[in-house]
């Protein structure tokens, strides 16, 4: 381990990317336990000041890839949605739009942990309890829920004990490392679709390089809410499509569709509760007052993965199923759905 170490933290000038192969390596070192903590802590801070390539981010997915349970899902037509694993501190709109993605016929997959750092923001685990989720499911368990409601939560640490050894590490160094972006890039449901989100086109150019090297099929990275993949009311926004060496980009209007809102206040950080409130306020049908914002963020993100998932021929077609299933309370009964078939005379 020290000598790798030593090829990435030689200081700025003298620093060097390993390649694949040492990578792999310095993975194992590192899953297997041979590696010390302060062996990890010393790579992951390297890394960290030295800024990871691309051939480093896929080494490690793939080691970590390979270390974990995966779903037998029956088909791969699912859309795995890969939210910041260090939480958020705005509403989590990917609940209810995949609710809504799953009473149309989408599966989808979601997948995080208990809140990491830096941000330590409110975690989607803990938004889906509050909710009435069971988010400790067994891999059968967790594929017959999927299956029969199109829908379902991986506990990530769960099903890839490697990073449940790393979680301390990670506490105690505070920082990013790229494990931020490689833990969303599990695949466990082996999905054919991935959307995530990324703060910055620096950051897309670096991370799009790596999908070559993995199985999804359709890929959208966007510009979205605190690096999620749920793209805000308040501003344009990029969407990209990396399709094997091809990397296409739209940019998206909230005003176009007369979704636009002023931006909210970024300071006020929403509990697990006061989320899954909101949540529940949106999937009864209300839109107006405190929730404005929300509501009009939850049909534009829908509207949009609607149309870039082929459910709908437009935006604007998908922006009009998404405000018709909420004022139907279609994601609700969806959401019931999912609580209901978690009861243990239900689950094999």
């Amino acid at each position: 381990m020290q000598q790798w170490i030593k090829e990435v933290a030689r200081g700025k000038r003298g620093s060097k990317d390993l390649d694949y192969d040492q990578t792999r390596e310095v993975a194992r070192l590192i899953l297997s336990g041979e590696a010390t903590d302060a062996q990890v802590a010393a790579y992951f801070i390297a890394q960290r000041l030295k800024t990871e390539s691309p051939e480093e981010l896929l080494a490690f997915t793939h080691a970590l890839q390979e270390a974990s349970e995966k779903l037998r899902l029956s088909n791969r037509n699912v859309i795995d949605l890969a939210s910041p694993y260090n939480g958020r501190n705005s509403l989590t709109g990917t609940i209810p739009t995949a609710l809504l993605l799953a009473e149309k016929g989408q599966s989808v997959f979601l997948h995080g942990s208990d809140p990491l750092p830096p941000k330590y923001g409110t975690a989607l685990k803990d938004i889906l309890v509050e909710l009435g989720i069971e988010v400790t499911l067994s891999a059968s368990q967790l594929t017959n829920i999927i299956e029969e409601t199109r829908i379902g939560f991986a506990s990530t640490e769960q099903y890839c004990p490697g990073l449940s050894r790393l979680r301390q590490v990670r506490i105690e160094l505070g920082v990013r490392t790229l494990l931020n972006t490689v833990e969303k890039l599990l695949d466990l449901s082996q999905a054919n679709s991935l959307m995530m989100g990324a703060y910055h086109r620096t950051a897309i150019n670096k991370i799009a390089p790596i999908f070559k090297g993995l199985s999804y099929k359709n890929v959208y990275i966007v510009q979205g809410m605190e690096g999620s993949e749920d793209l805000p009311v308040h501003r344009n926004s990029f969407i990209y499509r990396i399709s094997g060496d091809e990397m296409e980009s739209m940019i998206v209007k909230p005003e176009e569709f007369g979704l636009l809102e002023e931006e909210f206040d970024k300071n006020i950080k929403l509990t697990a509760n006061e989320q899954a409130e909101i949540i529940l306020a949106l999937l009864s049908g209300e839109k107006t007052g405190a929730i404005r914002y929300y509501y009009h963020q939850v049909v534009f993100n829908t509207g949009i993965r609607y149309y870039l998932f082929g459910v709908a021929a437009s935006i604007e077609e998908g922006i009009e199923m998404a405000k018709e299933q909420l004022s139907n309370q279609d994601g609700l009964r969806s959401l019931e759905k999912w609580k209901a078939i978690q009861q243990p005379s239900l689950l094999k």
